[in-house]
């Protein structure tokens, strides 16, 4: 099923590249269990919470409104990860941590599309990603980089 959203309207930054917002939501500080939701284009296909950064957003709000309508969580965001950029897709992405602190039974994509949603290790999370979408890895090789200590840079 194709998203689609009539009210929503696509963002560009300076370099003409689509800001988006996406969180990846930790069960607890730990940060060693992540959701990932299904995909609305490929259902099979397990990505993380994200979209389109709408004109009166900041990139924060945006990211925990999509991980409400697309996940269906609440929680606090502990940091910014960086932005990341996808020249194929010529999108920059805003990637915020979020420690889930609610998740809400019936929420917007689950009824609209059928989206599900599920915890995954790290390291099976990361195996997933790594199938479909090989960016958003790269948010969890930050992650990790500051789990073990390392100071990594974001490009």
């Amino acid at each position: 099923m194709v998203k689609e959203k009539p009210n929503s309207v696509r963002t560009y930054d300076e370099d003409g590249f689509k800001r988006r917002a996406a969180c990846l939501c930790f069960k607890d500080e730990t940060e060693q269990e992540l959701m990932l939701i299904t995909s609305s284009k490929e259902p099979e296909r397990w990505i993380v919470p994200g979209g389109g950064i709408e004109p009166t957003e900041d990139s924060l709000f945006a990211a925990q409104r999509e991980a409400l309508e697309e996940a269906g969580v609440k929680g606090v965001v502990s940091r910014e990860l960086g932005v990341f950029e996808n020249c194929d897709r010529k999108t920059r992405t805003h990637v915020f941590v979020l420690i889930v602190t609610e998740a809400v039974e019936d929420w917007e994509e689950a009824i609209s599309m059928g989206r599900q949603r599920k915890w995954f290790s790290f390291a099976d999370a990361k195996a997933q990603l790594a199938l479909h979408k090989p960016v958003q890895t790269s948010y969890l090789d930050l992650v990790n980089g500051k789990i073990n200590g390392k100071k990594d840079g974001v490009g």
